[in-house]
């Protein structure tokens, strides 16, 4: 695997999870906790570690190829394509929880969930193309 992909995935996968940490674990918290539907979510004492890493890792890798293969250079190219990267993902898997399940209790907060991924896979876009260095 080239280095670059590597160096990419394993600090955005770290930068990831500490944003979704911040983000979602601690400013956001309450938001989504009273206006999404709980009874599938896992008590936070019983979350699944190994498996949140490995989905920030694997975000990351997917990420950084897109990147790389956009020809992604500074710091501007990595917000841009991070962020639509993020808008894209997130508009598909919520509109499809919106479809198929009770998740969300209100449209508002789908809308607010894509706005805050685009922001937040933006930031690691950013970072994957600062920290992965030169070829």
């Amino acid at each position: 695997m080239n280095m670059k992909i590597l160096r990419g995935t394993l600090f955005g996968g770290i930068v990831y999870f500490l944003i979704g940490w911040l983000v979602y674990g601690i400013l956001l918290m309450d938001l989504f906790s009273a206006n999404m539907n709980q009874c599938a979510a896992r008590p936070q004492g019983e979350m699944i570690w190994w498996a949140i890493i490995v989905s920030n890792l694997t975000s990351a890798l997917l990420l950084t190829l897109f990147l790389k293969w956009s020809g992604a250079k500074g710091f501007l190219d990595g917000l841009k394509i991070g962020a639509l990267f993020g808008f894209l993902v997130a508009l598909t898997f919520d509109l499809s929880s919106w479809s198929m399940t009770t998740m969300y209790s209100n449209f508002g907060l789908l809308v607010a969930d894509v706005a805050v991924s685009t922001v937040v896979l933006g930031i690691v876009g950013m970072a994957i193309v600062l920290l992965w260095g030169k070829e």
